[in-house]
């Protein structure tokens, strides 16, 4: 057999061959052995993760620096008496089961009666997507940290790769060197958690600048231009280190045995013929069988190729091909016995392969994923059996993971005052991902309509789904589109009537501040707010005044497309927002069919054209309120209101600054304050505190090792007592409103401290005082994370807001405070 690659597969699949002593070579394209290990940076630690999976190969491999690694395989690989050719690239592959003729680029060739392909992906990096200035430096591999001396270096991807990079640039302080990694997303869906922990203490220590739902729009030579959720961020950059990850050769791949014509005056392959893959996209895998073998017979798929990167695994796969090659048709993979433990309670006693054939089969977000992509999955997810009428899980329940249905159908309980009110999902749909994409708490009751098995996916492993496999994201943005406009638009709309305009939706990024609308423009499409929020102005004397905010949920566009006139205002995001566009004749053939929907949609469209005619009525005598009021406005955007679903706001005319809003907090949390009054930034009278503003999308939800923030019923962002008090939600919180304390000893009540004088009274204690008592006690209370949480199960509603004597405080959602009818409010 010929092994192409000498990763870990290839290595362990050749080290296995030649203690069987079965005819082969080990073919490799450099001057050394595992290019892929080789390329890892310079004392890189690797981890043997997953540590649970046996190792089954010849050669050893332990958690371990690279260098030590591939001393180990050499040495092990020479005393195997393995056949290795080195500088040995293949080109082509030719024939068939039996006679592969293997060309290399040397020009010889190799003769074969199988092949096992274990080249990997390394060699195949994604790419940066913005413009790349003359004398900008980009670079995809990081050999020696120690190489880069005093320079601002910016790291782009934060999986595994991107994260240790930053680590090893970052080390040493006295290279000086200012070290930032940029991750697209919240979730560091990819990375281990290991190396995530490390990150974040790094970033802590202040050695590591790291952005979040950030991209790079432009390097230039010594700067590059971020996209931040708050807008265009410039910052000084003399190199970037890009590890985006990569995707499989796939040219090179589909090629082998491919018989060739003639389309549209270009040569491709035709249909039928080479190693086809699971479905079209850049990042998909070969389809393969459970043994390896892909679509062309005697041509094995093994490694990263297959889907499969950890090296314990790919180990694993190398030892098994050649079982296989061997005859031993009946060796299970290393994971069989966790996966049969996990499907143990599933009734019909099936067999590991068979539950994953099903799976695959039945649900839509799993149909074009590879066999062992699956397994891989399952690793990390459950399979769960619910009998008829048993509870999935209850209304707000808290819970971030999701599920998908492999067999039966479940029952949503649509209205908490009566249950036989229920909406069905069936067979292969998915639920729950409202919490995996918001972390709010299960919206509705969801209990099993029939015999139901139900996967259930973690929300690491779900992410990680979403971010590797583009098909599986692709269902999921299809179901939550289609599930938002139902929730959005009601009028009896059934998954049917919206098929069209969700086959035709498109999903946009917006970064801050972009135009998504113009006024006086032309076009004809309607756009739902997926994330995010939006501002809408319009143009008086030349001037922007702002007439309105859109929060997540919202639809706006309407009115051009139903009655055919221009634009007559500018909508543009608040904040970095994601959309959905929908063609406008798409829209209105849906009101065509459905009289209530056009009915409610004119009714919206009719309050904004009233909202239109008070500015046109009123616009010459706006002046300088108008402007007043659009820079107010835009004061809050800034200040995170963009984002906020509930902020709390201090009108500077009434405060009298008795700090009663302070005092009364922290009487209703064990002593311990969640706002601070003075701090925070002010514009006229409107005065923001720092206060949680309980974001639609929580920034300090990202990576809290416990799971302990969690969102309530209405819409609160509170921690609950799981929390370790590892700062995380404290460093990623851009608006400083999270503090670290530990709960401070019982105060004397109120009758004490006014009669008898004992303890500190009204509010917070001092620190002085809380030191005091903490060491009387003897007892050591560790820091947690503490914020506000609107004052959830406390009667009467936020504290802050009852105890303020003037009304100058108040609590209110965006969306009722900014618009233009405010304008005859001011002053």
């Amino acid at each position: 057999m010929a092994i192409v690659g000498s990763g870990p597969a290839g290595l362990s699949a050749a080290a296995h061959a030649a203690a069987k002593g079965m005819s082969h070579v080990l073919l490799e394209k450099t001057d050394h052995l595992s290019d892929t290990i080789y390329k890892y940076q310079k004392g890189k630690h690797v981890m043997a993760t997953p540590s649970h999976l046996v190792l089954r190969a010849d050669l050893d491999f332990d958690a371990g620096k690279r260098e030590a690694i591939l001393d180990t395989w050499n040495r092990q690989l020479g005393e195997a008496q393995a056949n290795v050719m080195l500088n040995a690239e293949v080109t082509a592959i030719e024939g068939a089961a039996g006679d592969f003729k293997l060309t290399l680029k040397n020009g010889r060739t190799v003769r074969a009666k199988a092949v096992v392909m274990a080249i990997g992906t390394q060699g195949n990096p994604n790419l940066v997507r913005c413009p790349v200035g003359e004398g900008a430096v980009v670079q995809y591999q990081l050999d020696d940290p120690g190489e880069y001396v005093d320079e601002h270096i910016v790291v782009i991807g934060a999986g595994d790769a991107g994260i240790e990079n930053a680590m090893g640039l970052a080390a040493d302080p006295q290279q000086g060197n200012k070290v930032t990694i940029v991750n697209r997303s919240r979730d560091f869906a990819t990375a281990k958690a290991a190396n995530v922990q490390a990150l974040l203490a790094m970033e802590g220590e202040g050695r590591i600048t790291v952005m979040l739902e950030t991209t790079a729009s432009a390097i230039n030579q010594g700067e590059i231009v971020f996209d931040t959720r708050d807008g265009e961020v410039r910052a000084p950059c003399d190199r970037v280190i890009a590890r985006m990850g990569s995707a499989p050769p796939r040219a090179f791949v589909e090629a082998a045995c491919a018989e060739f014509e003639e389309r549209e005056g270009k040569r491709a392959i035709k249909a039928g013929t080479g190693i086809a893959f699971t479905s079209a996209d850049r990042v998909a895998y070969p389809r393969l069988t459970p043994t390896f073998e892909s679509t062309v017979p005697g041509i094995y798929v093994i490694g990263a190729l297959a889907g499969y990167p950890l090296i314990k695994h790919c180990m694993n796969q190398g030892h098994d091909v050649i079982e296989f090659l061997a005859g031993n048709t009946s060796l299970k993979p290393a994971d069989e016995p966790i996966l049969e433990e996990k499907f143990a309670d599933l009734p019909g006693k099936q067999s590991v392969d068979e539950w994953l054939a099903l799976f695959g089969r039945n649900v839509v977000i799993l149909q074009e994923l590879s066999t062992l992509q699956l397994r891989e999955l399952m690793l990390d997810s459950d399979a769960r059996y619910f009998k008829a009428g048993e509870v999935i899980f209850t209304r707000n329940d808290p819970g971030s993971s999701m599920f998908a249905i492999a067999q039966g159908s479940v029952a949503v309980e649509v209205n908490p005052k009566d249950p036989s009110v229920t909406v069905p999902i069936g067979e292969g749909l998915i639920f729950g991902e409202v919490g995996l994409i918001s972390g709010r708490r299960r919206g509705a009751t969801i209990r099993a309509a029939e015999p139901t098995i139900a996967l259930e996916f973690s929300r690491n492993a779900a992410l990680k789904l979403l971010a590797t496999a583009p098909s599986a994201a692709r269902a999921v943005n299809r179901i939550s589109i289609e599930r938002q406009l139902l929730q959005m638009f009601g009028s009896g709309l059934t998954s049917e009537d919206l098929e069209e305009i969700v086959e035709a939706a498109v999903v946009e990024d917006k970064r801050a501040g972009e135009v998504i609308i113009e006024e006086g423009a032309d076009d004809k499409d309607v756009f739902v707010i997926r994330r995010g929020s939006v501002v809408v102005e319009k143009s008086i004397g030349g001037h922007p005044v702002f007439l309105n905010y859109l929060p997540a949920g919202s639809y706006f566009g309407e009115m051009a497309v139903i009655d055919g006139s221009k634009r007559t205002a500018t909508v543009k995001s608040a904040i970095k927002s994601q959309v959905v566009r929908f063609p406008g004749d798409a829209f209105n053939r849906l009101l065509e069919r459905k009289p209530a929907l056009r009915e409610k949609a004119l009714t919206d469209m009719a309050a904004r054209r009233k909202l239109n005619a008070f500015v046109e009525e009123r616009k010459e005598s706006f002046g300088d309120a108008a402007d007043y009021h659009s820079q107010t406005a835009q004061f809050l955007v800034d200040n995170g209101i963009g984002e906020a679903t509930d902020v709390l706001l201090i009108d500077e005319t009434l405060c009298v600054g008795c700090d009663n809003c302070e005092k009364a907090c922290a009487d209703s949390h064990d002593g311990l304050s969640r706002l601070d009054r003075e701090a925070g930034r002010t514009y006229a009278h409107l005065h923001v505190p720092t206060s949680c503003r309980h974001c639609e999308h929580p920034h300090c939800m990202a990576d809290c090792p416990p799971n302990a923030i969690k969102r309530g019923p209405d819409g609160e962002v509170f921690i609950d007592e799981t929390c370790i008090g590892c700062g995380n939600c404290q460093r990623n919180c851009p608006y400083g409103v999270i503090r670290m304390d530990a709960k401070p000893p019982k105060k004397p009540g109120l009758l004490s401290w006014m009669f008898l004088g004992l303890g500190p009274g009204p509010g917070e204690a001092s620190y002085s005082w809380r030191k005091k008592k903490a060491e009387a006690s003897g007892k050591e209370v560790p820091k947690v994370a503490i914020k506000c949480d609107m004052c959830s199960g406390i009667e009467g509603g936020p504290a802050c807001v009852r105890a303020c004597p003037t009304g100058a405080a108040i609590r209110v959602g965006p969306e009722k405070f900014l618009s233009v009818a405010q304008i005859g409010k001011v002053g």
